[in-house]
C-alpha cells in the first residue's frame, strides 16, 4: 500500500511530461502550417482539433473501446469541449492582438497561478511557500526564456487580457480534468472533448474566409499537426493528470515553451539569448522543484 500511491504519481508525471514536450510541436508546426496554407490562426485551430479529435475517434473505433454511457461522463466532455475551444480562441486571439511571445507568456506563466488559486479556494492544496517559489521560478524563468514586450499599446494591452482569459480557460481544463470520471478513458475525453471544440470554433474559422492549398506538404503539416500537440499529447496529459495532482500538471506545461525553444533553435536557426538560456535554467529548476512536491 505504501508504494501505490508514489508509483501511480510518478506514472502520471512520466505522462504530464510526456504531453508536455509534445506540446512543444505545436507553435512550430501551427506556424509552418499557416505558411503553408495562408489559413488564419483561429482556422489552424479549428484544424488542429478537428484533426487531433477525428483521429482519436478512430483509434476508439479501431480499438472497440465502449463509448461512454452515463450522463456524467457526457457533462465532462461537454465541459471540455468548451474549455478547448475557448482557451484555442481567446489564445489566438491574444496573439493576433499582440505576439507570439506575449501571448505564450501571459497564458502559460498566468495557469500556473489561476489553479495554485482555484485549489486553494476549492480546499485541494494550500498555497504554501514552496509552491510559491516554485511558480515564481517558472514564471521568471519563462519571461526571461520568452521576453517581455518592451511597450504597451492598447493592442497589447487587449493581447494580454485575452491570454489571461486564454490562461482561465486552460487552468480551469486542468482542475476539473484532476477529477477522473467512471467509465470515462482520456482517450475518449479527447476525442469527444475536443471534436466537440472543432465544432464549436467553425463559425469563427468560416468567418475568416479560409482557403487551404492542398499539397503534400499541407497534408503532412495538417496530421502532424492533429496528431503530435493535440492527439496523443492531450491523451496523455489527460491521463497524468488525476494521478499528480492540478498543481504539479500546470507547472509541467512550462515544458511547452522550452520545447518550442530548442526547436526553433533546430528548424529555423533561432538563437537563445543569454537571457533564454538563464530562463530555459529557471525552468528546469521549476520543474524540478515541482516534481518533488508532496
Amino acid at each position: 500500500m505504501s508504494t501505490a500511491l508514489p508509483t501511480a504519481r510518478r506514472s502520471g508525471l512520466i505522462f504530464l511530461v510526456l504531453g508536455a514536450t509534445l506540446w512543444g510541436f505545436g507553435g512550430l508546426l501551427g506556424s509552418l502550417l499557416g505558411r503553408a496554407t495562408e489559413l488564419s490562426p483561429i482556422a489552424v485551430a479549428a484544424c488542429r482539433l478537428g484533426v487531433g479529435g477525428l483521429l482519436l475517434l478512430a483509434a476508439l473505433a479501431v480499438t472497440r473501446r465502449p463509448l461512454p454511457r452515463n450522463p456524467l461522463a457526457w457533462r465532462r466532455i461537454g465541459v471540455v469541449a468548451c474549455l478547448a475551444a475557448w482557451f484555442q480562441m481567446t489564445y489566438f486571439g491574444a496573439v493576433a492582438a499582440s505576439s507570439v511571445s506575449v501571448a505564450t507568456l501571459t497564458t502559460i506563466g498566468t495557469s500556473p497561478v489561476i489553479v495554485a488559486l482555484l485549489d486553494h479556494l476549492t480546499g485541494r492544496r494550500a498555497l504554501d511557500r514552496d509552491r510559491v517559489t516554485t511558480i515564481g521560478l517558472a514564471v521568471c524563468g519563462l519571461a526571461l526564456l520568452v521576453g517581455v514586450p518592451s511597450h504597451a499599446s492598447g493592442s497589447m494591452l487587449l493581447g494580454v487580457a485575452l491570454a489571461v482569459a486564454a490562461a482561465a480557460g486552460f487552468a480551469t481544463m486542468t482542475v476539473v480534468g484532476a477529477k477522473p470520471v467512471a467509465g470515462l478513458d482520456p482517450m475518449a475525453t479527447t476525442a469527444f472533448g475536443f471534436s466537440g471544440g472543432a465544432l464549436l470554433l467553425l463559425p469563427f474559422a468560416a468567418a475568416t474566409a479560409p482557403t487551404f492549398a492542398v499539397t503534400v506538404e499541407s497534408l503532412i503539416l495538417l496530421l502532424a499537426l492533429g496528431l503530435i500537440p493535440t492527439a496523443a499529447a492531450y491523451t496523455c496529459y489527460f491521463k497524468g493528470l488525476p494521478a499528480a495532482g492540478s498543481g504539479i500538471a500546470a507547472v509541467m506545461a512550462l515544458l511547452e515553451p522550452l520545447t518550442g525553444a530548442i526547436l526553433a533553435a533546430i528548424v529555423l536557426g533561432e538563437r537563445l539569448t543569454p537571457a533564454g538560456l538563464v530562463g530555459a535554467g529557471l525552468l528546469v529548476l521549476a520543474l524540478l522543484l515541482a516534481a518533488r512536491a508532496k
